[in-house]
């Protein structure tokens, strides 16, 4: 069934935390501007390869712009990525206010597995001693 182009919204099919809606956010929170891959890698902290990735899978899924000297930029007719993106201001703007840590739910990109079977044997322990 075809659908009115100025009433279609697309689905945003973007999972808050992952380095897809990072670039997302970064680029709808800043609209004015065309950012090189090395400025966005920069900003976010992200490794070359994957930040390289990332962009050109958002532009060929329609997220953001690219111009013609590769320059990638937030979309003016893509309202509800806007929207998304007001909504993760608004989840950090709460969860600051709050006293919430800023990594609070963040999962970390390496596990110590040192660490993690310490934490495992200590848990362990404490049970046992329940019982």
């Amino acid at each position: 069934m075809p659908v009115r182009l100025d009433e279609h919204e697309p689905d945003v099919e973007l999972t808050p935390g992952t380095t897809e809606s990072d670039f997302v956010a970064f680029l709808y929170s800043n609209p004015e501007y065309g950012y090189r891959p090395a400025e966005i890698r920069d900003a976010l902290d992200t490794p070359r390869g994957t930040a390289t990735t990332t962009l050109k899978r958002l532009h060929e899924q329609g997220y953001i712009g690219k111009t013609s000297d590769s320059h990638y930029h937030a979309l003016d007719q893509r309202d509800d990525l806007r929207r998304y993106v007001t909504s993760l201001e608004q989840l950090h703007r709460m969860f600051a206010e709050r006293g919430e840590p800023e990594d609070a739910g963040v999962v970390p990109d390496q596990v110590d597995e040192d660490e993690l079977e310490a934490e495992l044997e200590a848990l362990e322990a404490s049970l046992d001693r329940e019982q």
